[in-house]
């Protein structure tokens, strides 16, 4: 099977081209020997199946990050037989240096002009033919978002060559750069436009915090709204009018009281299944991932992903890089964090991007601590909603100040430095409808694959437990924080315990304990800050390695003991 790379500077387009010729099939992968994730898939070339590998973006072949020297190890190492050389049209100079370094590099190049569209918006003329001759390779205009020009990029791969450059100096190179855009590049001149306008203004701190409080409390606003809507009108209506006649004769099959039925449907509440507290495999085991929290998943995903293609967070990344220094990290590190309240594992695992050890401790232990899944937060609305809006703004600010003071804890504790923010900004573009819908596919995939199974084992390990009245001995050992600090039952271990499985489902399970809303209000915190879930803890073990996340989950725990304790003695 053939093999080709795709390589780029940063926020060039590369991964809207790569979806555009792979299609959905993708594979994400590590580089052997480290953490840094490429993705691979197959293409079709002339009936030829081919592999696609999306290397990490790298501004040079002089590597100053470590997806810089994966990126250039992958190229030395001839993991490819042709390079695709995606170049942002709207700055050619910048792009063109990599183009050069890599026509040195004695492997087949073919060209893809990208961001074709924004070019011609901007009045930037570029003689492709022109191009062509003096980079001696194919070059092929294309709008990766749309798909336009990645079939004539696909039927020329077959014309890559390699013009066979001598080796240059860098001086040399930046001159030959600076020589071709003068030859190949006419800029015309025109009026900004309101997209652009509003990109400068993402980012400067007078009109970027009011801009970024815009996009956050209308980004929950959005969530909350598709996620309810779905809740309400599809999915509760489907288990109750399909699922529930099905549970209600296997429980008359099973008998109320036998240990199947306990496992299986769980407890009858007032003689009826309720897929709320029963906490059976089939009834609670199902409507929690699927019913309860896929919903706002869902709204949570689409929103992400229409800010990621739309060009926001890069800025947002700006904005946040003064506050992040203060906790031993540097604005990218907002990133990860966005992804975190969609689900901690993909937040931790983002945390790569980082520079050093230190900064991936602080951020995922932050991350673990301070920021909510989406699972988590849908529970914590349905509970705390009904005692009024004041109780889920008290758990998220207690969250919030938490994440700000650990973080700035840390930093003084875990000495060392925080490098500075060096990144491209990409023009704000209209996302493409395909390439946001094939991102939230996968996504969605990936977490009824990762939340459906460890809900259904937490479940069976749960009620197993309770059977043995395991959580009695488990209650009567932590009572003194349970119930002395924290101000909760003893009856609420077992809800605690889950929250290692679980933490949405550790939420759903308090709803049958008759807490008081402050009650409620310090359980919910709690469980957000003591301990990871078993996905977020496994991930915390493979990237920070058994020392790192020892101190971390340390962490974790005397936190969560000081904030329960300081919100029971407050409220």
């Amino acid at each position: 099977m053939k093999k080709l790379l795709l390589m780029g500077n940063p926020n060039v387009g590369k991964s809207a081209v790569f979806s555009r010729l792979t299609g959905i099939s993708v594979v994400a992968a590590n580089y052997p020997g480290t953490t840094v994730e490429f993705t691979q898939g197959s293409m079709n070339i002339e009936g030829e199946e081919a592999l696609l590998i999306d290397v990490p973006g790298t501004y040079g072949l002089e590597a100053t990050s470590k997806a810089e020297e994966i990126a250039v190890d992958m190229l030395k190492e001839k993991e490819g037989e042709v390079v695709i050389n995606v170049i942002d049209a709207t700055n050619l100079e910048r792009n063109l240096h990599l183009t050069l370094h890599l026509l040195e590099q004695n492997i087949p190049m073919i060209i893809a002009l990208n961001i074709w569209d924004d070019a011609k918006h901007k009045g930037i003329e570029i003689d492709v033919k022109k191009m062509e001759k003096e980079l001696g390779v194919p070059v092929v205009p294309t709008v990766g978002v749309t798909g336009e020009g990645c079939k004539d990029l696909v039927s020329r791969i077959r014309e890559a060559t390699n013009p066979k450059v001598a080796e240059r100096s860098e001086e040399e190179r930046w001159k030959e750069t600076g020589r071709i855009v003068d030859e190949v590049q006419l800029l015309k001149h025109r009026h900004p436009t309101f997209l652009e306008r509003l990109g400068d203004a993402s980012v400067k701190p007078i009109t970027g915090i009011p801009i970024a409080a815009m996009v956050m409390f209308a980004s929950f606003k959005i969530v909350r709204y598709i996620g309810e809507g779905l809740i309400g009108n599809v999915f509760e209506p489907l288990f109750d009018k399909l699922w529930l006649p099905l549970m209600t004769q296997l429980s008359s099959v099973l008998q109320p009281g036998s240990f199947l039925h306990a496992v299986v449907i769980g407890k009858l509440i007032d003689g009826e299944i309720d897929f709320g507290q029963s906490f059976g495999l089939l009834t609670t085991g199902l409507f929690i991932p699927i019913g309860a929290v896929m919903p706002y998943v869902f709204a949570f995903y689409l929103v992400l992903g229409f800010l990621e293609d739309f060009g926001y967070l890069p800025r947002l990344a700006v904005l946040m890089d003064k506050i992040m220094h203060r906790m031993g990290l540097h604005g990218w590190a907002i990133i990860p964090t966005l992804l975190g309240l969609g689900c901690n594992v993909p937040g931790v695992l983002a945390c790569r991007v980082l520079e050093d050890r230190r900064q991936k401790l602080i951020a995922s232990t932050i991350i673990c601590i301070g920021v909510p899944c989406v699972a988590l937060q849908a529970m914590v609305w349905d509970l705390l909603g009904d005692h009024g809006i004041g109780y889920v703004g008290i758990v998220y600010l207690a969250l919030f100040v938490s994440w700000v003071i650990l973080g700035w804890v840390m930093n003084s504790v875990f000495k060392g430095t925080s490098p500075q923010l060096i990144m491209e900004i990409p023009p704000y573009r209209l996302p493409s409808l395909y390439t946001l819908g094939k991102k939230l596919w996968m996504r969605m995939l990936g977490f009824v694959k990762e939340a459906l199974p460890i809900v259904l084992l937490g479940i069976l390990i749960v009620n197993v437990m309770y059977y043995l009245r395991v959580f009695d001995v488990i209650a009567d050992f932590t009572a003194p924080v349970i119930t002395r600090i924290w101000g909760l039952p003893k009856d609420s271990v077992m809800a605690l315990a889950m929250g290692f499985l679980r933490k949405d489902v550790a939420i759903g399970m308090l709803g049958p304990l008759s807490l008081t809303a402050k009650q409620l209000t310090v359980a919910a915190t709690v469980l957000a800050m003591f301990f990871p879930c078993v996905a977020a803890f496994a991930v915390l073990v493979r990237e920070l390695g058994v020392k790192d996340m020892l101190k971390s989950v340390l962490i974790m725990l005397i936190s969560s003991i000081v904030v329960g304790g300081a919100l029971n003695v407050v409220m």
